[in-house]
């Protein structure tokens, strides 16, 4: 038998069936409110910014709808000649400084940059997620590993209709994420266990990085994050293998993965300009306020190249 998260679940050498994650489901108990944490600010910020924002429910997690409702935060005053950035966080719901960054960037600086660009932020993909402190969704799946096409997780199918629906291109997205500990003591543990296949353990990186399309890296723009960043809290240095997270760094602080072909949140909208941010909350060179800064901070860095260089 495996244990996960204290319990047993699950033979080994075979993958869960709908019992094991039923038995899986039981055991994940409610650790905070999206409402108070997430949707209070959003209204908040709709009172704050009402000439400057638009605040649209895209969905509702079928789970609980009432209480799993899903927003977007919209520029208001759309331009089509101006170039269109989406930000993203909440894929991941245990993965905080994700969301609150989201929060924070449109509370503190989106409306400096609503006269270059058209914003879309999503903050809270999967809100069952963040209530329950997990990185799977209900049906034990990661959504982020589930943005393709014809998807039957929610928290991906409502984003992407959304999006598709605005039949737009998207020049820049940023998808905010964090590296844990418990990634390593809960997550892949389960991982193993749900499909009978073992996992590779890599050391948890010490800090921030980001994650490139190796099939679109752009090295300059993920340079500019890293050094955007870099002024509000460190970069993650690399092991004694060249590597972050088990994966060789193409750069300081960023490692490429083929995005699209793992179903990755920054891939689904074929943007040019991606990088998913990795902030790691358990350093202890770092508290909460120092991660949700990092947040803003690579979208900042990310806006901030594409103006010097004129990319639109």
């Amino acid at each position: 038998m495996i244990f996960v998260q204290g319990n047993i679940i699950g033979t080994p050498g075979i993958p869960w069936g709908l019992e094991e994650k039923k038995m899986w489901l039981d055991q994940q108990t409610i650790k905070r409110s999206y409402q108070e944490q997430v949707v209070a600010k959003i209204e908040l910020l709709k009172q704050s910014f009402p000439e400057q924002l638009t605040i649209e429910q895209y969905g509702a997690l079928s789970r609980d709808p009432n209480n799993y409702t899903l927003w977007a935060i919209k520029t208001k005053h759309w331009q089509a000649d101006k170039p269109n950035i989406l930000v993203t966080g909440g894929v991941h719901g245990y993965e905080t400084s994700g969301v609150q960054g989201a929060l924070r960037f449109v509370e503190s600086t989106m409306v400096t940059y609503a006269d270059r660009f058209n914003f879309i932020v999503a903050p809270c993909l999967s809100p069952w997620g963040y209530e329950t402190i997990n990185r799977w969704t209900a049906d034990a799946t990661d959504p982020n590993r589930s943005f393709n096409k014809g998807t039957e997780v929610e928290e991906c199918h409502y984003l992407m209709t959304y999006i598709a629906d605005f039949d737009l291109s998207i020049l820049c997205h940023i998808d905010l994420h964090e590296t844990t500990d418990t990634d390593n003591s809960v997550f892949r543990p389960a991982l193993e266990a749900r499909d009978a296949i073992e996992q590779e353990f890599s050391e948890i990186p010490d800090g921030f990085y980001g994650v490139a399309d190796s099939a679109n890296p752009q090295p300059a723009f993920q340079k500019a994050i890293i050094d955007a960043v870099e002024k509000v809290t460190h970069i993650a240095p690399c092991d004694e293998n060249n590597c972050l997270i088990g994966t060789k760094i193409e750069q300081r602080g960023v490692i490429n993965y083929p995005i699209r072909d793992i179903g990755l949140c920054a891939a689904f909208t074929g943007a040019p300009f991606v990088s998913t941010t990795e902030v790691y909350p358990d350093s202890p060179k770092v508290d909460d306020e120092n991660c949700i800064l990092a947040q803003v901070a690579a979208v900042c860095g990310a806006l901030e190249y594409l103006t010097e260089h004129g990319i639109s």
